[in-house]
């Protein structure tokens, strides 16, 4: 009768636990340190909606990848886009295309298959390549802006300045900055203890949401969070403001020409590629210092946003804003069409 009585008391006291706490976050509260997890939830109090807002996820991440993976067969095959602006487009497109994927697999899993769990190795990776390739974005814009400032302030020695081993050592050099500036933080949170749920307020491993469920004093992380930061998108976003106020005195000075309003026009496309990478940036970044009260479904709205929006309109902005883009599309869906067409009389 005591041993009934003992089995009684450990079934009542694991369906007490199991009211406070999901299965899910059992699960992983029983995680060892080797086997140490963290918990993607959504949207919180929408979880019985997850399968259908994961149609529309899908949806975006499908045509990311293919405007993306078209603007990449344009500038490689047409020959008039063989010019270092869209060199640089090119690699924007790159860029996207890595972002789209690094965060595809956990925003999926999270809301459509219902895999809510990421190892601490899969995280970190997840982390390093996210900010690396935001850090690598933030490059190619200023590189951008810096091709848009010699082509209109300094036209004529546009192709002396501009030549192919300098748009390698500016796209190397935005490369190696991130890989560089990034590779400590794996490193600190590797060594971190992590003795809260784990649970993340993202659907992907973002470094100051791992770092707000830390034990350990997060002082200096946090600081040389803050230096990549400074180094990286600070210093970015100053250059492309500088370049821009250069280019806007330079037009000005030209002032209702052909050439003034061509100028401006060329700029227009990297002007919204820039506002629609840093806006969501900024937004997302002054959600987690300072909002710690916002709606869940609004938070979960930005930070989706934030690696969502850019890869996925700035192959609508260039296709829609410049001539060039538009003529080549053209020219491959009518070689498409004429193709088609000589096979089926054929």
């Amino acid at each position: 009768m005591e041993d009934m009585d003992d089995d009684m008391d450990e079934v009542l006291e694991f369906f007490e636990l199991l009211l406070q706490k999901p299965p899910i976050m059992l699960a992983l509260n029983n995680t060892t340190d080797d086997q140490l997890a963290f918990l993607f939830i959504g949207i919180p109090g929408l979880e019985a909606l997850h399968i259908w807002i994961s149609i529309p996820f899908c949806f975006l991440y499908l045509m990311a990848l293919m405007g993306n993976s078209i603007l990449l067969l344009l500038v490689r095959s047409e020959q008039s886009l063989h010019e270092p602006q869209f060199y640089f487009l090119a690699m924007l497109a790159i860029t996207d295309l890595g972002l789209s994927l690094s965060t595809l697999p956990t925003v999926l899993g999270t809301f459509w298959i219902g895999t809510h769990q990421i190892g601490l190795d899969g995280c970190l990776a997840q982390m390093f390549f996210i900010h690396a390739l935001s850090s690598l974005e933030s490059g190619i814009l200023v590189a951008m802006a810096f091709d848009r400032l010699v082509a209109i302030c300094c036209p004529l020695s546009y192709s002396r300045i501009l030549t192919s081993r300098a748009i390698i050592c500016l796209s190397g050099a935005a490369f190696i900055r991130g890989a560089v500036l990034l590779a400590p933080l794996p490193l600190f949170l590797r060594n971190f203890s992590f003795c809260r749920d784990n649970v993340l307020s993202h659907s992907y491993c973002y470094y100051p949401d791992l770092l707000t469920l830390a034990c350990e004093d997060i002082t200096f992380s946090s600081a040389y969070g803050l230096i990549f930061v400074l180094c990286t998108f600070a210093v970015d976003a100053l250059f492309i403001i500088v370049s821009y106020l250069k280019i806007l005195t330079t037009v000005l000075r030209l002032g209702a020409s052909d050439r003034g309003l061509r100028s401006m026009h060329t700029c227009a496309c990297h002007l919204c590629t820039v506002l629609i990478f840093y806006l969501p940036l900024i937004s997302l970044a002054v959600l987690h210092r300072y909002a710690h009260g916002t709606p869940p479904l609004l938070y979960a709205t930005m930070s989706n946003a934030y690696l969502l929006l850019t890869p996925l309109l700035n192959p609508l902005v260039y296709s829609l804003k410049s001539r060039q883009i538009q003529v080549a599309l053209q020219k491959r869906l009518w070689i498409q069409r004429v193709t088609v067409g000589e096979r089926t009389e054929t």
